[in-house]
């Protein structure tokens, strides 16, 4: 018998695959990456998912979801949360594609690590059943945190999963599965703070702005984890790293078409352009970048642009070169 579950990382979907494992099950762990989650990449992420799944000793499935991932964010049927959330298009999506991954691997039933209760959107009692339906899965998809709360599965109903080994946890508390973690000998997991960016006011901010330009790209989404925003025009806007590891990931994402902007004799910003830009829109950028300088004098600012001549200027920044820009 084998079951996939899905592996996000955070706390309870490993008590989930703790559970169904010590019911003598084999479980293979399925973890998506999508733009918008909190690492740095995609690397980053996989590395993550990777150290979750070796302490819990299952083989790791990723999958990656794109473009498509971007047209559900767009237009997604039953709405957004708080933010821009669409977190039942997200499930509905992923179990879509788990069921497909689930006759690959020639698992029985689906795996999730969902409570009941715990998010008003997505795991009420209403959107549990909608998920489950909509997805094609029901009665294979099972939530063992929450299962002796909810319908029997076929799993269970076959004998091969036992309801009095599942849980029935409820809410948005998060001590019930603290001491779970500890009587199933889960030592070492993330606080729960949720990985996904589309819950984060001020990031969401910044997809709406590329959303209302139609620059609603995978390439421009990295670019939104990284620096404060400006927005020049319809066509161009300028990020500006923050420290050193953020100049350094601006310098990583600078790609053919952008411009790179950098103090080279005073510590301050690297910046990164993107979009239609003239000679004016480069030299309010240099003046941004001075504006955030230390040495509060003229700044001499260096320009990159891929396959051309490096540039020089001599400014000196103010608060009234990033009025009315900064998008926030």
């Amino acid at each position: 018998m084998k079951a996939l579950a899905l592996l996000s990382g955070g706390l309870d979907s490993s008590l989930a695959i703790r559970l169904i494992q010590n019911q003598g099950i084999e479980v293979v762990g399925l973890h998506f990456l999508i733009p918008f989650c909190r690492h740095k990449d995609v690397k980053m992420e996989k590395s993550a998912a990777k150290k979750i799944a070796d302490s819990l000793r299952v083989k790791l499935k990723t999958e990656y979801l794109g473009q498509e991932f971007l047209k559900m964010v767009k237009n997604p049927r039953y709405g957004y949360g708080k933010n821009l959330n669409p977190c039942i298009d997200c499930k509905i999506l992923m179990f879509k594609k788990a069921k497909k991954i689930m006759k690959e691997v020639d698992a029985s039933f689906i795996v999730s690590g969902e409570v009941l209760g715990q998010r008003p959107m997505s795991q009420n009692k209403q959107s549990l059943k909608l998920i489950e339906k909509e997805s094609g899965l029901k009665g294979l998809l099972l939530r063992p945190l929450s299962a002796k709360l909810l319908s029997l599965t076929i799993a269970e109903e076959k004998g091969w999963v036992k309801r009095e080994g599942l849980e029935d946890v409820c809410g948005r508390g998060r001590n019930l599965q603290i001491k779970l973690a500890e009587k199933l000998g889960i030592r070492e997991y993330p606080w729960p703070a949720g990985g996904c960016l589309l819950t984060d006011p001020e990031f969401c901010k910044r997809l709406k702005d590329l959303i209302k330009h139609n620059q609603f790209a995978l390439e421009n989404i990295e670019l939104l984890k990284v620096g404060r925003h400006f927005r020049f025009s319809p066509t161009f806007k300028l990020v500006v790293g923050r420290d050193k590891e953020e100049n350094e990931r601006l310098n990583h994402l600078f790609r053919k078409g952008d411009i790179y902007f950098e103090p080279k004799e005073e510590p301050g910003p690297s910046a990164l352009g993107r979009g239609e830009y003239d000679e004016e829109t480069k030299l309010l950028a240099a003046r941004i970048i001075a504006r955030y300088t230390s040495c509060g004098q003229e700044v001499k600012i260096f320009v990159r642009i891929l396959g051309k001549t490096q540039e020089e200027y001599l400014v000196k920044g103010s608060d009234k070169d990033i009025r009315g820009k900064m998008i926030r």
